[in-house]
């Protein structure tokens, strides 16, 4: 077991990136005011279940069709560089589609675990101990749960300029990361 705190807050930090719960705040709000009560223990609860269920099985699945962690990690690099763009220039390179429900689906998949965080947990894989990355993700479902419950308080107190700074300062530290993993990765293509 190589637990490491300092992993582990790198991967929290890099998982509340990609998550990006504070900046799903608004899409919370109006899905609340659209369906009523959010279920946020069982969305979050749902969330940490599916990341870490692939974050085990991820890999196994990879294999079954003949991609090696490097390709993946180097693919997953480029979803954190465009999820990073979006974050910083606050554009939409990727739509979901729209939700018919504030149930599970679309809070728990694909709003807090949807393909980019799938993509960053197998690319984290590749370069951290799987325990730290499970406290990172338990740390990150604890910090969704809470936004969730408290997103409309949230929204009020830093309000729409407040999310869009903290949107784009974590979308710069995402790409920075992004960066990293390519650059961590990209050998293994050629070995």
């Amino acid at each position: 077991m190589q637990l490491d705190f300092k992993e582990i807050i790198t991967v929290s930090m890099v998982l509340f990136a990609v998550i990006d719960i504070v900046g799903t705040i608004p899409i919370v709000v109006d899905l609340r005011a659209k369906h009523g009560h959010i279920e946020s223990e069982k969305a979050s609860l749902v969330a940490g279940i599916i990341m870490i269920v692939f974050l085990f099985i991820g890999e196994e699945l990879l294999n079954l069709i003949g991609i090696d962690v490097h390709s993946f990690a180097v693919a997953g690099s480029f979803v954190l560089f465009f999820l990073a763009l979006e974050m910083i220039l606050g554009i939409r390179i990727y739509r979901d589609e729209e939700a018919g429900s504030a149930s599970i689906v679309p809070i728990a998949f694909p709003l807090i675990a949807g393909a980019g965080t799938m993509t960053t947990l197998l690319s984290l894989r590749s370069q951290f101990h799987s325990v730290n990355i499970v406290i990172a993700i338990v740390l990150n479902i604890i910090v969704v749960y809470i936004v969730l419950k408290s997103s409309a308080k949230i929204e009020k107190m830093l309000g729409k300029n407040g999310l869009g700074v903290i949107r784009k300062a974590f979308g710069v530290v995402l790409l920075a990361i992004a960066v990293k993993l390519f650059a961590a990765n990209v050998k293994g293509l050629f070995v």
